[in-house]
């Protein structure tokens, strides 16, 4: 059998085949819907092994791939020696186009087992799973190539990561990787090229900071994952305070100090507010969250007073299929028993992690980014209307509602802080410097995380 799929870019080829082979690409070309983790992944282009380890027919299984038959600039193949098909050879091809343009063609040819008969069974299948898959691919590695353009004059950076591991930031790393940029990881164990630190006894490796051009700070605990108590409130509230002093206290000492300090913040800080229209202006709320966030960004105070630019990203709702609220909500929305909470008039700002990451990188680069910047999509949803649309991709119904009563008795506070309170928020500022959204829609955004895509490259 033979798949083809064949999309053309805005990209010199040099460009588009050098990101194949730069750290993170292979992370950034994984579908976030497919139950995939990279266990190993060494070599170049050339010669590279891959390991993955992924959900089988009968349980967990390895996928092994073997690179050969490079042609520098033009082409890769990885050949599969152990895994789920009979035959699995995918050729990437690289060719030039007129100034400034490229194509990529990706050719698979691949035999299911069992001959004739897995042909018949699951052929249809297989075909389909390709098609979206590389549907994603191809749009990711043109989006992503898109955002690196954009700073494509500016020197290459060195940007340390608070939370490299988590949901965010794991994306952000890839993504950072993929435009040639290095990343060190901040964080409690030591990791390759890494720093160690401990918010909670106020210890850092400060030295492997030095020479660092930037970081962005989104450690955190979950705010949402279990009940808050007295003292989950405390163990909340230092995760994010301590940490940002102890990082800005560390940063205001190096010699030189990074240009550039972009921390997570959230939307929270506004509180409840009905259909009030909220931007950066706009007044804090009232609330745990709205005082959390208030003490959290008050941290980087002293930084900006050293000369380090700071950043505040006030983050809506980060939609992705790895983690986070959309995670969560899957279970149910597939089970034919989700829907909104409450009324489902509140206003529900998101964003997607694609998007979202843009606005860190654009945040690192750009200059004009500087104290509280809302990160929304430019089109804001009510609740009602995003558990309408999950429903509508999922091909679930959406129709069955948690009453505010019932929300409250099962997550107390949370409920009413993260589940009920409305907020309209709107990214004026991210308008106004002329931020690009890719997913700002929110079915598309959906569709392209849940492997719902519509559209089939050729």
């Amino acid at each position: 059998m033979r798949f083809v799929a064949r999309s053309q870019f805005e990209v010199g080829a040099a460009e588009l085949f050098d990101w194949h082979g730069r750290q993170g690409a292979l992370d950034r070309l994984i579908p976030p819907w497919e139950r995939v983790v990279v266990e190993e992944s060494s070599g170049t282009l050339a010669d590279a092994r891959v390991v993955l380890r992924m959900k089988g027919p009968f349980g967990p299984m390895r996928w092994i791939a073997q690179h050969k038959d490079f042609v520098p600039g033009r082409q890769f193949r990885d050949e599969q020696t152990k895994g789920p098909f009979s035959r699995w050879v995918h050729t990437h091809t690289v060719d030039a186009g007129p100034v400034g343009r490229s194509t990529l063609t990706d050719e698979i040819d691949y035999r299911l087992p069992l001959g004739t008969l897995g042909a018949f069974v699951g052929g249809g299948m297989v075909r389909r799973r390709l098609d979206t898959m590389f549907a994603f691919r191809h749009r990711r590695t043109r989006e992503d190539l898109a955002r690196h353009a954009r700073f494509a004059s500016s020197p290459r950076r060195r940007i340390a990561i608070t939370g490299a591991t988590g949901f965010v930031g794991s994306s952000l790393a890839a993504f950072l990787t993929t435009g040639g940029h290095e990343v060190v990881p901040i964080g409690r164990r030591a990791a390759p090229g890494g720093v160690v630190w401990d918010p909670a006894r106020g210890t850092i490796d400060a030295s492997g900071l030095a020479g660092v051009d930037a970081v962005v700070h989104l450690a955190g605990e979950n705010v949402g994952d279990r009940r808050w108590t007295a003292a989950r409130k405390r163990a909340l509230i230092e995760s994010r305070v301590a940490s940002t002093r102890l990082l800005v206290a560390t940063l205001t000492a190096l010699a030189p100090r990074p240009r550039v300090l972009v921390c997570a913040s959230a939307v929270g800080i506004y509180g409840d507010r009905g259909d009030e229209v909220l931007d950066e202006t706009s007044a804090g709320g009232s609330g745990f969250l709205a005082d959390l966030v208030r003490a959290w960004e008050s941290e980087g105070r002293p930084a900006a007073d050293s000369g380090v630019r700071v950043v505040h990203l006030r983050f809506g709702v980060v939609l992705g299929a790895r983690g986070g609220a959309l995670k969560a909500m899957l279970t149910p929305f597939r089970l034919g028993v989700g829907g909104p909470v409450g009324s489902g008039r509140q206003w529900m700002p998101w964003v997607s992690i694609d998007d979202a990451v843009a606005a860190i990188h654009d945040a690192v680069f750009d200059e004009r980014f500087t104290g509280p910047i809302n990160v929304t999509a430019p089109v804001g949803v009510r609740q009602r209307e995003f558990a309408n649309c999950l429903g509508a991709v999922l091909r679930r119904p959406a129709f069955a509602p948690m009453p505010a009563f019932a929300a409250k008795a099962m997550l107390g506070e949370r409920a009413k802080e993260l589940l009920l309170a409305s907020q309209r928020v709107e990214p004026r500022r991210l308008r106004e410097f002329g931020f690009v959204w890719h997913q700002g829609d929110l079915e598309d955004a959906l569709r392209f995380q849940l492997g719902r895509i519509l559209q089939t490259p050729r």
